[in-house]
């Protein structure tokens, strides 16, 4: 599984910007006064030799007593109770502090390796960051995580040790088994209907938020196919995340979605589709998995519900149209077998093999029905185009000037190759790769 690492320190000392960077994304707000960031903030580290999963976290004060300091403390310890790695960040500007040492002092006895990242360093001497060897725990790597200085050797340090793990990428007739995780927020039935499918009570099911606390696997089979299912526990926003236990959680599902063939969004049609519903679609997205939406409950629905949750669905899941949905009841079993059959599509289309011969046809197809718009005095030329991976498929296309190709043109070749393929109920990914000149220069 992908390594965690936790951004923890004092107020204002960069730990978001840090993050943003390592994750390559805006995810964290960031501005120029303490306290801003509160809870704690997940997202995929992209600097490094190691994929891993960062975690931002709020200004640290391990004394804090009540009021939101200690709330953010919370957080903090969570971060560090869940993580492999943390990274201290100081502030070469303000020298140590005595906050700096308290910090210090409760990693010492937290049991896990810390690295020290001294932060706002351009432009100092080597010797500014000297004096934070007397926290004692090791050396001090200076940083500028705002101009990226010495980020990516940090990370070199940080992930020393880790190995990138081969995916869990078993293709159809290779004797794997094919792993389904079923995602969604708390209470939605995700351990009702892994309950359903095994046609025994094998998982705790009960009308409390937070029942099912890890990711729990269990194999079986349906029909010709063989599946492992994961029953992981609830995301919910952060910011109702309360109790210690449910804390470890977050990072067992979403290294669950990170390990997982097929992902089953699951619903809850007696609720209105919550911003929280989106934000889990978009960690499997990220992922790259292939994906169905199914909605929960959908037998105690009169139809205005019904209607209503299907506009619902249009307006804030538009990005997801590529995935099957199913309207489902886990508890009488109902619309199980279409469910199933989706996840066996989803994923032969995350496997499928695209022979470069039909894939440049297509795209040539595609060119002479919309070419795409020009650019200055010169059209992007799109020559011949292959497949560069699988689980997402991956569309590499080869050509001059596509630099200049426009999202937009890049999301019609992607319909008309999923169109073309029937490559639903996976993500699709289009490269362009422009050739260089031989004579440039």
């Amino acid at each position: 599984m992908k390594p965690v690492v936790a951004i923890v320190g004092r107020p204002n000392v960069g730990k978001s910007t840090l993050f943003n960077r390592l994750t390559r994304s805006r995810a964290a707000l960031v501005a120029d006064f303490p306290g801003l960031t509160r809870d704690r903030h997940y997202g995929a580290g992209r600097v490094g030799p190691v994929p891993y999963i960062a975690i931002d976290t709020g200004g640290f004060e391990p004394v804090a007593h009540e009021g939101i300091v200690k709330e953010m403390a919370g957080q903090a310890e969570a971060a560090i109770a869940e993580s492999d790695v943390v990274v201290l960040v100081l502030d070469a500007r303000d020298g140590l502090t005595a906050q700096d040492r308290r910090i210090a002092e409760r990693l010492r006895v937290a049991g896990r390796r810390v690295v020290l990242a001294v932060n706002k360093a351009e432009g100092l001497p080597p010797e500014a960051t000297a004096e934070f060897h007397e926290l004692g725990l090791g050396e001090p790597h200076p940083i500028s995580a705002a101009h990226g200085d010495g980020v990516a050797h940090l990370m070199e340090i940080v992930l020393a040790g880790f190995e990138a793990l081969p995916e869990l990428v078993e293709a159809p007739g290779e004797g794997g088994r094919i792993r389904v995780a079923i995602v969604g927020r708390p209470n939605v039935g995700k351990s009702t209907l892994v309950n359903a499918l095994l046609g025994e009570e094998r998982m705790i099911a009960f009308d409390q938020p937070g029942t099912t606390r890890d990711a729990i696997e269990v194999e079986f089979d349906y029909g010709a196919e063989r599946y492992t299912l994961i029953d992981t526990a609830g995301l919910r926003r952060k910011g109702k995340v309360f109790e210690t236990i449910e804390k470890f959680s977050v990072v067992k599902t979403l290294q669950a979605i990170e390990r997982c063939n097929v992902a089953v969004l699951l619903l809850d049609g007696a609720l209105e589709i919550a911003e929280q519903d989106a934000h889990i679609a978009g960690f499997i997205l990220e992922a790259g998995r292939a994906l169905v939406v199914a909605v929960n409950k959908w037998d105690g629905l009169d139809e205005y519900h019904r209607t209503l949750i299907k506009r619902e669905l249009d307006r804030k899941l538009h990005f997801l149209s590529w995935a099957r949905l199913h309207f489902i009841s886990a508890k009488r079993g109902t619309g199980l077998a279409a469910l199933m059959r989706s996840v066996a599509g989803a994923h032969r289309a995350a496997f499928a093999k695209l022979p470069t011969p039909r894939l440049t046809r297509a795209l040539h197809a595609a060119v002479e029905r919309q070419p795409p718009p020009r650019a200055g005095r010169s059209r992007p030329k799109l020559r011949y185009a292959h497949q560069g991976g699988q689980n997402p498929p991956v569309i590499v296309i080869h050509g001059n000037a596509l630099g200049h190709v426009h999202d937009s043109y890049r999301r019609y070749l992607e319909g008309y190759f999923r169109e073309q393929f029937k490559l639903e109920g996976t993500p699709l990914r289009i490269e362009f790769r422009t050739g260089t000149n031989p004579y440039a220069g």
